[in-house]
């Protein structure tokens, strides 16, 4: 009996695939049109979110270490554009109202 074969058939290489679906952040990276803008967007992967903790501009809740989110940007932006997003608050993006600051005890409704 021949020995099993652990290398992969064909196909491309991994540090390719790797670099076109985000590679080092764990996600993939689109493009999407808001607000009049293009936006690059980034989905990052609970694991690769480790280590540091962002503010949703969409709920204005705190993202905690390790959870996956979205990182949007204006396609013409630069890193400090950056604003990582729950998911699910970027989905909901267009059907959110203005901003209104809120106090902490505030209701809402």
């Amino acid at each position: 009996m021949s020995p099993r074969r652990n290398r992969p058939r064909g196909g491309d290489k991994p540090t390719e695939r790797a670099s076109e679906e985000g590679g080092r952040y764990g996600g993939f990276q689109s493009s999407e049109s808001w607000g009049g803008e293009d936006w690059s967007v980034r989905h990052v992967s609970g694991a690769s979110a480790a280590g540091k903790r962002y503010r949703c501009p969409g709920c204005d809740q705190e993202i905690p270490s390790g959870v996956p989110h979205v990182v949007a940007w204006p396609e013409y932006g630069g890193v400090d554009d950056r604003r990582h997003w729950h998911k699910a608050c970027w989905n909901a993006k267009d059907r959110r109202t203005s901003r209104v600051p809120r106090s902490r005890n505030a209701p809402r409704y």
